[in-house]
Formats: C-alpha cells, structure tokens, sequence
C-alpha cells in the first residue's frame, strides 16, 4: 500500500501542475481579451469621438470680427440695423445702404465661416456695383457670425429665418422689388427660404451649397479621409446634439427638385471644391422661368468666380438684372 501510495505522489504533484497551469492560462486569457477588448473600445470612443468633433467645429464656425464698413470701404452712406428673424427667436444686425427714391433692394446672403462683410468674394465690391444701378442694400450677419450672442451653423434651418426676417425689414423700409444674391450656404439658405416666401423676386446664387449627406461627406473627405459609413451616420446622430439640427430637417430633396416662381441666376465653377458643381446645374435645369440662366464656368473654384471674372461676372449679373421689370423705370447704364 506504502509503495501505492509513493507512486502515487509524483501523479499528485503534476495534477496540480496541470491545474496550476489551466488556471493561469484561463487568467492569461481573461487578460488578453479584456485587453483586446479595451483596445476595441478605446478605438471606438476616439473614432465618435472624432466625429463628434467634426461635428462640433461644422457647427461652430470661426468668423473674424467686421473689419469695416460701406463708408470707410466704398464712401457709400449706411444705417446700422437691427431687425428679428422671421419667427422673432434672434435678433440680426446689419447695414441698410439705401439708394435714391428706390424701391429696388438688393439682399446679400452671406456663406458659412463668413460675416456680411465675407472678403474674399469681395462683398463690398458687389454692394457698391448693386448700390450704383440704385438698388438698396441690405448686409446683415446670419446667427453663427454675430459678434455679440453668438448661434450654432444650422445648414439653413435656422438661417433662412433669418434671411426672411432681412426680407421682411426690405418690404418694411419699402422694397417693391427684392432679390437675394447669396453664396456658397447663404446661397444653399436662400432655395430654402425661397420654398417659404413670395416676397422675393429673383435670386442670384454664387456657388450654392446645399447641407446634403453627398456635400457633407464630399467637404469631410476633403479633410480627413474617414469611410462613407458609418461616418455619415454618426455625424447625422450627433448633430441634433450639438446644434439642435437633423439633416432631414434641411429640405434638400425639395430644393433639388423644385421650379422656383422667380427667376433665378446660378453661378458655379467647375473646381469647387466644396459644392460639387453637377447639384447646382441640376437645380438650374429643374428652372422653367424664361429669364432664368446658369453660368458653369470651367476651372473655377467657391466664390472665387468674381475675382478670377468681374468683367464677365458683372456683365451676367447687369443682363440678368435688367430683365426684371423694375417699379421704378429703367435701371442707370
């Protein structure tokens, strides 16, 4: 039995080996998939987490601070104004530039990332052209470029009551005749308040972006090349977080289709880098208004068409414009 028993001894001591060395093999194992696990998840909270930044820097535009005004810049006399949006929730500031016994104005709309000053277009340039053909003007800040109660970029959402409430002020201060000449979102803004309104009379639309899932991810891609899904999909649950919008709040699918009552002027180039230039000859060709036109001009990038064409640029516009019938009599050469 004694002998039994001693043989049995050294079977003892490697059973326990054996189980010493399951047991931390299943412990080694626990380690690594809790690791793997936290590498996986640790990924995932930086990949939302860097669209949650995209999103926030898209709603949260940086805009420089108003550097001028229509008097120091082109010696034209102005009002500063305040005036509310259309559903009374913000308050806009602005400049009213008014011309002589005219009842004609002229409403710009600025883009995303700029104020009503937006210089690299350049917007002085154009208001003093619009002032000189004896339209009143009217420049004013959307929410997300105010300098003193600053508002998230909403796509349209919010900022085409904005634009209605500019709209309103013109007919306040006596408009007969209102066109809106917007750029790149505050072009985009202007189909989306022109869905909305029959106070407006033309639209002139330079380098229209309209917030889509194509634009957005086409602007993103530009930047940082993320895949396609679920990029867009985070984005779009993100977004109602941080400023309060859905992308299906913008009507992109009706402005895309729509034949607008007013005539309408679309100027885009075909190296826009930001609004892929086939949305904006799309909506133009949707137009059945005889005096409305297109300018698709080959290599041109955003809002820069009037810089690398003002000739040519204020040529289309002063044909375009003179078309409308004006309350006043015909416009000065």
């Amino acid at each position: 039995m004694s002998m039994v028993t001693g043989n049995n001894a050294p079977l003892s001591q490697m059973n326990d080996t054996a189980t010493g060395l399951s047991t931390r093999m299943i412990r080694f194992k626990h380690i690594f998939l809790a690791l793997i696990l936290s590498v996986v998840f640790f990924l995932v909270f930086c990949f939302i987490a860097l669209h949650a930044y995209i999103a926030w820097v898209l709603s949260n535009p940086t805009v420089a601070p108003l550097y001028s005004n229509p008097k120091l810049a082109k010696d034209m006399e102005y009002e500063n104004v305040l005036f509310p949006s259309i559903d009374g929730k913000k308050n806009m500031s602005g400049w009213y530039i008014p011309a002589e016994n005219s009842s004609r104005t002229i409403v710009f709309s600025h883009g995303y990332g700029a104020n009503r000053e937006e210089t690299w277009i350049p917007m002085y340039d154009l208001a003093h052209y619009a002032h000189n053909l004896n339209f009143n003007v009217l420049m004013f800040d959307y929410g997300f470029a105010s300098q003193t109660s600053k508002e998230v970029a909403t796509g349209g959402k919010e900022e085409k009551r904005q634009l209605l409430g500019a709209i309103q002020l013109a007919k306040q201060r006596g408009a007969k005749q209102i066109v809106v000449w917007g750029f790149s979102m505050g072009a985009g803004t202007a189909l989306q308040a022109g869905l909305e309104t029959k106070d407006v009379d033309a639209m002139i639309l330079d380098s229209s972006f309209l917030l889509e899932p194509d634009t957005l991810y086409h602007n993103i891609k530009n930047q940082i090349d993320l895949p396609r899904h679920p990029s867009l999909e985070i984005l779009e649950l993100l977004f109602p977080v941080l400023n309060g919008t859905s992308l299906d709040q913008i009507p992109y699918t009706e402005v895309k289709k729509n034949d607008y009552p007013f005539p309408t002027l679309f100027i885009h180039g075909t190296k826009d880098d930001k609004a892929p230039y086939p949305i904006a000859e799309k909506i133009a060709a949707n137009q059945t208004h005889p005096d409305s036109d297109s300018w698709i001009v080959e290599g041109s990038r955003h809002e820069l068409i009037f810089r690398e064409y003002p000739r040519e640029y204020l040529r289309r516009v002063s044909t375009f414009l003179g078309k409308l019938q004006s309350p006043d009599g015909p416009m000065p050469e």
